[in-house]
C-alpha cells in the first residue's frame, strides 16, 4: 500500500522501519520540527526523522496540520491509500482523517478503551497494572475513541520502567501494525466498537512535577511512581536542599496489612536506616530502600556508593 505515515519519537520510528521493512510505499514521513537539546541546544533531528532520511523518505514538518491548506494539498498530491498515526502528538483534522481510501490508523500503547490520552506507558506502570499492550485502531474524531481493528498483550514485569516498557510495546506496535495493513489490503479486519467510557483515567501527559515523591504514599505506590518515571522524567524528592532524583528502590517490611513495624515513630519521608549498602525511608505505609539515585551535579549511582561520599543520618526528612 501507499502510505503516509505521522509521528515523532522512538515508539513511532520502530513503526516506520517496520512498514518500510515489509515493502511498502512510504510516499512521505510527517514528523515534529527540529528541536534544540541538552545544554549546548545542537538542534537534533527526532527519531521518525532519522528512519525517514535513513531510507530516503520526503520528510514533511508542518508547524501545524490544523486549518494549514498547503499541508494538507501536499497530502493530496501524495495520494495515499492508508495514513498512520503513532504518537505524532498533533489532532488529526475531519479533513485528513476522511483522505485515505481506507481513512487513518493509529498505534497506541494500550489495551483499549483503558489509558486513552497521550501517556498511556508511564501511567500502566504507575498504576501498577499487571498487563498492558499496543491497540490499532481506526481513526475518528474522538480521543483514542475509534474502533478498534487489532490488540496484542504484553504482561508487566516486576521490574517494569517506563523506558523498558516503551521499547517493549514499541516492538509489539509495530510487528502488530505490519500485520493489520496486511489484513486491511485483504479486507479482513473486523472492527470492533469501543465502549463510550473508559474503565481507567485519561492517560494525560507526564510533566516533571509528576514526579516529585509524595512520601505519604505507600512504599508500593512510591516504588511503582519511581519506575513509571524512569527514564523521563525521573521521581525526586530533596535531601539537604539539593535535589535528588531516585532511580530505582525495593518495598520493605509488611505493606500488606498495614505499616511496617515501628511505622508511626516517624514522620513520612524519615531516613530510618542507614548502612553500608544504602539506607531505607519511611512511607506512609510501610519502608523503601533506595537502590540507586543521583543527587544534583553528581552522576547515577547505587546506594552503596553514594553512601561513601555522602554521609547521611538516620533521622534525617526527605522533603
Amino acid at each position: 500500500m501507499r502510505i503516509v505515515f505521522m509521528g515523532t519519537p522512538d515508539f513511532a520510528a520502530g513503526s516506520l522501519a517496520a512498514v518500510i521493512a515489509a515493502g511498502h510505499d512510504v510516499a512521505a514521513a510527517v514528523t515534529g520540527e527540529d528541536k534544540p537539546v541538552g545544554r549546548g541546544g545542537r538542534v537534533q533531528m527526532c527519531a521518525v526523522k532519522q528512519v525517514a532520511v535513513e531510507h530516503e523518505i520526503p520528510v514533511l514538518q508542518p508547524h501545524r496540520i490544523r486549518g494549514n491548506a498547503d499541508f494538507f494539498c501536499q497530502l493530496q498530491e501524495l495520494s495515499p491509500d492508508i495514513i498512520i498515526v503513532a504518537a505524532y502528538g498533533k489532532i488529526i483534522p475531519k479533513e485528513i482523517l476522511e483522505l485515505p481510501r481506507f481513512g487513518c490508523i493509529n498505534v497506541h500503547a494500550s489495551l483499549l478503551p483503558d489509558y486513552r490520552g497521550a501517556a498511556p506507558i508511564q501511567w500502566a506502570v504507575i498504576d501498577g497494572r499487571e498487563v498492558s499492550g499496543v491497540t490499532i485502531m481506526q481513526m475518528n474524531e474522538g480521543l483514542d475513541t475509534g474502533d478498534m481493528l487489532a490488540r496484542t498483550e504484553v504482561h508487566l514485569r516486576p521490574d517494569e520502567t517506563g523506558g523498558s516498557l516503551f521499547d517493549r510495546l514499541s516492538k509489539a506496535g509495530a510487528e502488530l501494525l505490519v500485520d493489520t495493513l496486511e489484513k486491511i489490503a485483504r479486507g479482513e479486519t473486523e472492527p470492533v466498537p469501543q465502549p463510550a467510557e473508559s474503565p481507567t483515567p485519561y492517560a494525560r501527559m507526564i510533566c516533571k512535577e509528576d514526579g516529585k515523591i509524595d512520601w505519604s504514599a505507600s512504599a508500593v505506590q512510591i516504588e511503582r511512581l519511581i519506575r513509571g518515571m524512569n527514564p523521563w522524567p525521573s521521581a525526586y524528592t530533596e535531601l539537604d536542599g539539593k535535589m535528588l532524583k531516585i532511580w530505582s528502590a525495593k518495598v520493605d517490611g509488611d505493606t500488606d496489612t498495614g505499616l511496617a513495624e515501628g511505622s508511626g515513630k516517624q514522620i513520612p519521608g524519615t531516613i530510618i536506616h542507614v548502612d553500608q549498602k544504602g539506607f531505607s525511608v519511611r512511607t506512609g505505609d510501610g519502608d523503601l530502600q533506595i537502590c540507586e539515585l543521583q543527587i544534583a551535579g553528581k552522576k547515577r549511582m547505587d546506594a552503596g556508593s553514594f553512601l561513601r561520599g555522602y554521609h547521611l543520618e538516620e533521622g534525617t526528612v526527605l522533603k
